[in-house]
């Protein structure tokens, strides 16, 4: 009984100097590159699908309006575009790396259609800690907030206003300036013998 006591006791010792070695040594996975550390999905992953199921509102994706979605569209196109992507969207060029990637919502993989809207709803107001999903609460009102959401619950099947919305450029172009036309460069197209029109 008394070696018992004894194992139990370097164990209640040994394990928590191990882990404060092992964090404070630095030898712990910090970088975006770094594999994770053991347990470190199931662990993150139960917390995350445990608070979501305790807290994410309920509300049928048949409540929401084509206007709705369309509404959606537009506000994933100004936020959202950048980590995760639009429909048919091509990659050429080298993206910076995150951890864990976020998912690309409108290709097979990414798709959250099977989630209820509640969930991604949950997800855009409240964020994801240790990701690089942010809370967009103080950003977008509520109705912003559940359109997208319905937006992504329907990204398999989008109304045809919506897939219009989400194709239209993100910067409209700048107005020309003085109401004259402008090239590329944003100079003033010039006359006959090269000098800018007046």
């Amino acid at each position: 009984m008394g070696k018992f006591i004894v194992g139990l006791i370097i164990g209640i010792i040994l394990i928590p100097a191990a882990a404060a070695v092992y964090f404070a040594g630095g030898y712990a996975p910090a970088a975006v590159n770094d594999p994770p550390f053991p347990f470190e999905r199931v662990i993150a992953g139960t917390a995350l699908h445990a608070r979501i199921a305790r807290s994410a509102p309920k509300r049928e994706l048949a409540s929401f309006t084509t206007a709705n979605i369309v509404d959606g569209a537009d506000v994933y196109r100004h936020h959202c575009v950048g980590c995760h992507g639009l429909p048919d969207m091509q990659r050429n060029r080298p993206e910076p790396k995150m951890y864990p990637d976020p998912p690309k919502l409108f290709t097979p993989d990414g798709y959250v259609t099977d989630d209820p809207v509640g969930v991604t709803y949950w997800k855009v107001k409240n964020g994801i800690r240790m990701t690089a999903m942010p809370s967009f609460q103080n950003v977008l009102n509520e109705q912003q907030m559940w359109d997208v959401a319905a937006l992504l619950a329907s990204a398999d099947k989008l109304p045809p206003e919506a897939t219009q919305t989400l194709k239209q450029p993100l910067f409209p172009p700048p107005p020309p300036a003085n109401g004259k036309p402008t090239t590329p460069s944003g100079t003033a197209p010039k006359g006959h013998h090269g000098a800018p029109q007046r």
